[in-house]
């Protein structure tokens, strides 16, 4: 049963929700992977897979310690994490689940002690944006989004109605607006729904939703 379970996990690959690590080397790093599930909806780590879906196993009491170590102290808030471990003969592997946040966004801190949020994308852990962000926090906290709809939002929808997106950059050439009047505009749109963010390891861009 163990194996099956195990076997299934793997078979579907890495994913937004599924991450493999042959042994956990920096609780900071591993943080960065956690706190972008919590802000995602949720995912499992598997401890003691490599990348190409074999299992090597770990030493459990070494990875637990690490696990928690990241969860409670290089993550912010804390994250509660449900700790499962399967035998394979003389191999240990750990099923680690991080369940959806409830407190986004969540932060991670990296190996200068700097604070950072990140966000799961397909199988990256990606740096969220000052939009994303603020998106986040909007969805922990709801309130009515009042979106006024002056000539840079009309120009906006237009924009986006003949081609297909458009980053912040061109946002603030477009309307001739500061940078933060752009992302103060796009958070307004993206939480009310109107349009959606898309996060890249090249670009951050938005689409009609």
């Amino acid at each position: 049963m163990a194996l099956n379970h195990i076997q299934h996990l793997i078979a579907k690959g890495e994913s937004d929700t599924l991450d493999f690590k042959k042994t956990i080397s920096s609780a900071s790093k591993i943080a960065k992977t956690m706190s972008s599930f919590a802000n995602h909806k949720g995912g499992t780590l598997l401890i003691g897979v490599n990348d190409n879906g074999t299992i090597s196993g770990v030493r459990s009491e070494d990875e637990k310690y690490m696990l928690d170590l990241a969860a409670n102290f290089f993550c912010k808030p804390e994250i509660k994490l449900e700790l499962i471990e399967w035998e394979f003969g003389n191999k240990t592997v750990i099923e680690c689940i991080i369940p959806e946040g409830t407190n986004k966004p969540y932060y991670a801190k990296d190996e200068y002690g700097k604070w950072w949020v990140h966000i799961r994308v397909k199988d990256k852990s990606l740096l969220a944006s000052k939009v994303v962000v603020d998106v986040l926090k909007r969805a922990t906290n709801p309130r009515d989004t009042l979106i006024k709809y002056s000539k840079h939002e009309e120009g906006l929808m237009q924009y986006l109605g003949k081609n297909n997106k458009i980053t912040v950059k061109q946002l603030c050439q477009l309307l001739n607006i500061s940078r933060w009047r752009a992302q103060k505009m796009l958070i307004n749109l993206v939480s009310a729904g109107v349009i959606r963010n898309h996060t890249t390891e090249k670009e951050e861009f938005f689409t009609l939703s």
